[in-house]
């Protein structure tokens, strides 16, 4: 069902009825507070929702890419991601301003007004892909993590050692399995937000110290590094960059809570170029530092010391209790579908056990990131963005839009079946 101005009247009925549900964009803070976002909390929250486990793989990215070439991928991605997630904004602007639509909440809401129950499927689709895509990564990168943490992965062996019949990375995923199973039990976000807060805390933290310890090794020993890379992993690239800045299912939801709606686009626009720079800066400070002996991991080249292993440690029960805030919209996706919107403890746990076997499947860290990233972000943070805005302001717009906003459609495509082609032979390619 398209988009269409004289529709509105019906197209608001059917929708008042959707957009009163909760959503799974919904805060995890101040979601009922009358209040509204300053400046500054709006810029806090814009780094929370994007800032995660994606800047940990982006120094294997540039070992991949070439520094040059990753650093210039990584603000063309900052500078795309910004003008898409304007673009959903203007798009709802657009559309609450026709009388008789309800209020629109959030991503799945604006495909539901848009384009009916097959907008609203297709982002739920990405949503639930990319969420689920994003716990699986959480997952491979505890697991690899804590592995190296306790010397059970050897660097110089091609075989795993093993605990109890299993591999170090099937021990540590089935360990966390039924700690797993009892946070995704809980019902409400409300009661994980605290978890939230220390998470990025540590985020933020272990990256400060991750940047200073990789600039010591650095001043110490100087590797041959590499400016550029081959076109072959121009997707790669792409696709780990795409993941990292991922975070647009959280845009319509912060932008409703800001006090100056008027001034949103630029505290957006200043908190991604101040992440593009700390993404780059971070990408190309492990590069430096360790050259060809990067790791997907950044984190996993820092040794054995105390201190190496506190900030992996941090790092791990950050992602550990950030497992069920990236799931809970999956859970309500599903639940909406199958449940008729009711909780249910056999659907989520059904979920976990799905997630964990497909990151017991998956080798490496950096490369399924890319896959992620090229497969689902990039259709759910460009392609999805422009075909609405198009299709809503197509009876308005000049020339020069149809264009633009055609090519983030049409490259968007082509970007997403190379980047998932190229990351696929990665991951299925036979290691040393």
């Amino acid at each position: 069902m398209g988009f269409d101005e004289k529709n509105n009247d019906s197209e608001a009925t059917s929708s008042s009825h959707v957009l009163n549900l909760p959503r799974e964009t919904t805060p995890l803070l101040n979601s009922k507070s009358p209040h509204r976002s300053s400046q500054f909390k709006t810029f806090a929250n814009v780094f929370i929702a994007i800032v995660g486990a994606g800047v940990l793989g982006l120094p294997y990215t540039f070992k991949r890419t070439g520094y040059v070439t990753g650093t210039l991928t990584v603000f063309a991605v900052a500078y795309f991601t910004n003008h898409c997630m304007m673009l959903l904004v203007k798009t709802r602007r657009k559309l609450e301003s026709i009388n008789g639509f309800s209020k629109i909440n959030s991503f799945g809401d604006l495909g539901f007004v848009v384009a009916g129950p097959v907008g609203r499927s297709s982002v739920d689709v990405m949503i639930v892909l990319s969420q689920a895509g994003f716990c699986v990564s959480y997952l491979i990168f505890v697991s690899n993590t804590l592995a190296n943490i306790f010397n059970l992965q050897s660097t110089s062996s091609s075989t795993n050692p093993s605990i109890l019949g299993l591999s170090a990375k099937s021990f540590y995923i089935w360990a966390c399995f039924p700690f797993q199973l009892g946070l995704n039990s809980i019902p409400t976000l409300t009661h994980l937000a605290p978890i939230s807060i220390f998470a990025d805390i540590v985020d933020i933290g272990a990256m400060g110290v991750v940047m200073v310890e990789e600039a010591m090794i650095y001043l110490n020993s100087i590797p041959v590094l590499q400016a550029f890379g081959g076109f072959s992993v121009f997707f790669y690239g792409i696709g780990v960059a795409v993941y990292a800045f991922e975070g647009i299912g959280m845009v319509l939801p912060l932008e409703s809570e800001t006090e100056n709606k008027n001034k949103f686009g630029k505290v957006l626009g200043t908190t991604m170029a101040f992440i593009a720079l700390m993404f780059a800066s971070f990408g190309i400070f492990g590069y430096f530092a360790f050259g060809d002996e990067t790791k997907d991991i950044i984190t996993t080249n820092l040794g054995q010391g105390w201190l190496s292993s506190v900030v992996q440690l941090g790092l791990c029960l950050n992602l550990f209790f950030t497992f069920p805030l990236m799931m809970n919209p999956v859970f309500e996706v599903f639940e909406r579908m199958f449940c008729e919107g009711r909780y249910s403890l056999w659907v989520r746990w059904g979920l976990v056990l799905i997630v964990s076997l497909v990151a017991l499947s998956v080798p490496n860290f950096a490369d399924f990131l890319s896959l992620v990233g090229s497969s689902v972000c990039i259709v759910l943070g460009f392609v999805l963005p422009a075909l609405f805005h198009l299709m809503v302001h197509r009876d308005e717009v000049g020339v020069f839009v149809w264009v633009k906003d055609g090519a983030y459609i049409v490259f968007g495509v082509i970007l997403a079946i190379t980047g998932t082609w190229t990351s696929l032979q990665e991951i299925l390619a036979p290691r040393a």
